[in-house]
């Protein structure tokens, strides 16, 4: 492996854990907000990001709980993405980078991106539903916004797992004919 290589694998890894820690932060930081507003409803005003779901909780809270779900979900979701990553970067192997760790790995990249997406877009339409019904939750839309990139991100890793998958059988096979 070239230095160059390396110094990308590097930068790649600190890059990966940098997003990692900041997604985790953000959904622990979620996480403890929910588990307050549980027990002190009054804090739903100074929810994590100045987050105000007040009004939303005062008018409906099947409606709180429910939009709060998507957000808590697809926090946890998008930080063990990254930590997918994580493992992915930290044991790939240049000199042989068909096996089947990588290939297992990128499969799951594909699988959790393609969740996010979906669940963003499930929840982007719950909020429209809702916002039809007189609730307002503009201030939800940085949470999901983005589920069509990770449909279309799934899309393209997935057709990576699959060279990879094929990647595999080539090598093993030229592994059996040498």
């Amino acid at each position: 492996m070239s230095n160059s290589d390396t110094f990308v694998f590097t930068a790649l890894k600190i890059v990966a854990w940098i997003i990692f820690v900041g997604l985790g932060i953000e959904a622990g930081g979620l996480l403890i907000n929910f588990i307050f507003t549980i027990y002190n409803p009054a804090f739903i005003e100074n929810l994590y990001q100045k987050l105000d779901l007040s009004d939303m909780y005062s008018r409906g809270k099947w409606a709180f709980f429910s939009m709060y779900s998507f957000i808590l979900v697809i926090a946890f979701l998008k930080a063990h993405l990254f930590y997918v990553v994580i493992k992915l970067v930290s044991n790939f192997d240049l000199a042989k980078p068909f096996n089947e760790f990588v290939s297992e790995q990128i499969s799951q990249i594909s699988y959790y991106t393609f969740s996010i997406g979906m669940l963003s877009y499930l929840a982007r339409q719950s909020a429209k539903s809702l916002n039809h019904h007189g609730f307002e939750t503009y201030n939800l839309n940085p949470f999901w916004a983005d589920s069509q990139a990770f449909i279309l991100m799934a899309a393209v890793v997935y057709i990576i797992a699959i060279i990879f998958k094929r990647g595999i059988a080539i090598q093993n096979e030229n592994d059996l004919t040498v």
